[in-house]
């Protein structure tokens, strides 16, 4: 990769990466290098120095914020279909030295449904968490299994109402070890600041995981050459990188 000149990188018009001084390419690769590994803001600055890229931690942070839902959302017409069995639990996390919960689903295939950032636990979180999932992927499951909080009979009833309402022991149990995933991505971060913030990098992380696990139809193609699996990631963002 090489550093840009003073002059806006030239992009094709409509592009998502008009107007910014640094090439697509090398945006791209710092978000997925920070959605992908365990890396903080300043450790992508340093791995782009030693490629003659001079970037500030702070510009990362703002390329995750803008073009990770970019990204994401570009990703949508190639995401398979959910599965019909939905594993449902909340975690938490600190955003600027407060808790929140983050409401978060898999399915029977490993695949995250959705995940949410809120600042309560309550009827009118899950009730969010669930319209949003429902809206976006426009498929409604046959089984939603949870833990016994009891806010979620009324919301399940009242949006799901065909799908069984499973609560049994060790039930929940594919969702409550998938959280380790994100609490293990989340270490090595020097904290997440807003509400904002931590929503984007925690849908960011579930969208790296789902293309990781091949949820996506991305990737399996490069140069007109099917792609090791090892550089799918990377050539699914190359490819999402076109269409934004």
């Amino acid at each position: 990769m090489k550093q840009s000149g003073q002059r806006p990188a030239w992009s094709p018009p409509g592009s998502a990466f008009a107007g910014f001084r640094f090439p697509a390419e090398v945006i791209v690769v710092a978000v997925r290098w920070y959605l992908r590994f365990n890396l903080s803001y300043r450790d992508v600055e340093e791995l782009l120095v030693e490629r003659s890229v001079a970037v500030d931690h702070v510009t990362v942070y703002r390329w995750v914020q803008r073009f990770m839902p970019l990204l994401a959302d570009a990703a949508r017409f190639a995401r398979h279909s959910p599965g019909d069995r939905w594993f449902v639990d909340e975690t938490y996390v600190q955003v600027n030295g407060v808790w929140r919960y983050v409401y978060r689903a898999v399915d029977q295939h490993g695949q995250v449904i959705d995940v949410l950032v809120s600042t309560r636990r309550d009827a009118a979180a899950a009730r969010r968490f669930f319209q949003r999932a429902l809206r976006i992927l426009k498929v409604t499951p046959a089984e939603v299994v949870t833990d016994a909080a009891p806010v979620y009979p009324a919301v399940l009833d009242d949006l799901v109402p065909s799908a069984w309402h499973h609560v049994e022991r060790y039930a929940n149990n594919p969702i409550e070890a998938d959280h380790s995933q994100l609490k293990h991505r989340l270490r090595p971060m020097r904290g997440l600041r807003t509400d904002r913030t931590a929503q984007v990098i925690i849908a960011g992380h579930a969208f790296m995981q789902n293309l990781r696990r091949g949820h996506y139809e991305l990737g399996h193609y490069e140069l007109g050459h099917e792609a090791p699996p090892a550089l799918r990631v990377a050539a699914a963002f190359t490819e999402l990188a076109r269409a934004i």
